[in-house]
């Protein structure tokens, strides 16, 4: 196996990319190599000490790949339990092993024997490199300052302020590639607790919804999480809405999209536009984007204001029975059609014209021709509650 070990590396290669730990680490420049290099020099460190002393224990393998090996996984931002894949390729070098095995003998005594000293050696090696690893992994983070959340998150502070950085520096020092398209959200929980699995969560549905391999997360504060998601293709945002599970506690609030250092400003800003109004929200509404308010965004820039257009707008309607607005409001966007809002709202067609009749009824000037501000009025009352609700 010494003379010829292209078929264990092949073997165990196959082995550890396709364990599912390893998929986020998989597109990330540099692991691949730093894997593969890692893997030939434990099986030849385990292999050369099992020549010269079978059977013997092996001592843990500190070589230069795998110390290589922990810098890459620290520089790109993973934790070690990214090395369990290690277990992946120990099992496929086993089977690899017994194999050959069988080719060497057919005495099921000398098999046994073999078989047994082999998969004892195999087994505490790869145990006692893996520990070694852990803490190498735990010095190095602990050395290598790139990699304390303060100095990432004023990196990304700098870009959110368009601070004079280039985008190659910046992506260095945030270990993201800002180049790519990105979408943002804001992911927070009202509950003043400090368990973060909720967050964890929700940040979570999101790659998935999204196909995200590794999302760059910051921690904003204890109950809030800033998250960017990239991508080389356009994100289909209703595919998102519609596939996106956040579990109970958390909340998320979505951006626009965009690329480079200014999408990935313009993004985030949108989402804290989109988490701002949500706040007004019932806590039961999880998940906003900003496709979705991002006309309410703007129209209440001024929130003082925009709250005298609603009343002059809807007049009594505004505060009135919610029903008839939100009648009114599926009724305008869906063409002006009783038929359509009938199909949305699931109500028959003569509720919705006597909703209708009551709703213009309350409004203080005729529909016709001022569809635009009422539809607008409505809009703003939807997401933020109307002139009563702050």
């Amino acid at each position: 196996m010494l003379d010829n070990p292209k078929e264990v590396y092949r073997a165990v290669d196959d082995a550890v990319m396709a364990s599912p730990g390893w998929q986020p680490a998989a597109s990330e420049p540099g692991l691949l190599e730093a894997l593969q290099a890692s893997i030939r020099a434990n099986f030849s460190h385990w292999a050369t000490a099992n020549f010269k002393t079978p059977g013997m224990p092996v001592t843990p393998n500190l070589g230069p790949e795998n110390v290589d090996l922990a810098r890459e996984f620290v520089r790109h931002g993973f934790d070690s339990g990214i090395l369990t894949n290690f277990h992946a390729g120990q099992n496929a070098a086993v089977q690899t092993w017994t194999t050959m095995a069988f080719e060497l003998t057919s005495d099921p005594d000398e098999l046994r024997e073999l078989i047994a000293v082999v998969n004892r050696s195999i087994f505490a090696y790869i145990d006692d490199t893996l520990a070694a690893l852990y803490e190498m992994i735990d010095n190095e983070r602990g050395q290598n300052p790139d990699v304390d959340h303060a100095a990432r998150m004023e990196a990304v502070e700098l870009v959110l302020q368009g601070a004079p950085i280039s985008l190659k520096r910046a992506s260095q020092r945030i270990r993201y590639d800002l180049g790519r398209r990105h979408l943002a959200a804001v992911v927070w929980t009202d509950d003043a607790g400090t368990d973060p699995g909720p967050l964890e969560r929700a940040v979570t549905a999101l790659a998935q919804a999204t196909g995200s391999v590794r999302p760059l997360t910051i921690l904003a504060s204890s109950s809030t999480m800033w998250v960017w998601v990239s991508s080389t293709e356009e994100f289909r945002m209703a595919d998102i809405r519609e596939n996106l599970d956040v579990g109970p506690g958390a909340r998320v609030a979505i951006g626009s999209t965009g690329a480079g250092l200014q999408g990935f400003r313009r993004s985030h800003l949108d989402a804290v536009s989109t988490q701002r109004l949500m706040r007004r929200l019932p806590a039961d509404t999880r998940i906003a984007t900003y496709d979705e308010i991002e006309v309410v965004a703007l129209a209440t820039a001024d929130m003082e204001r925009a709250m005298e257009f609603v009343g002059r707008t809807l007049g009594p309607l505004a505060t009135d029975d919610p029903e008839l607005r939100e009648t009114l409001r599926m009724y305008l966007r869906v063409g002006s059609s009783t038929t359509h809002a009938a199909k949305a709202l699931f109500a028959h067609r003569n509720t919705i014209v006597n909703r209708l009749e009551r709703a213009r009824a309350l409004l203080p000037q005729p529909l016709e021709g001022r569809t635009l501000q009422v539809a607008l009025a409505l809009e703003i009352v939807q997401v933020t509650g109307g002139p009563s609700g702050d």
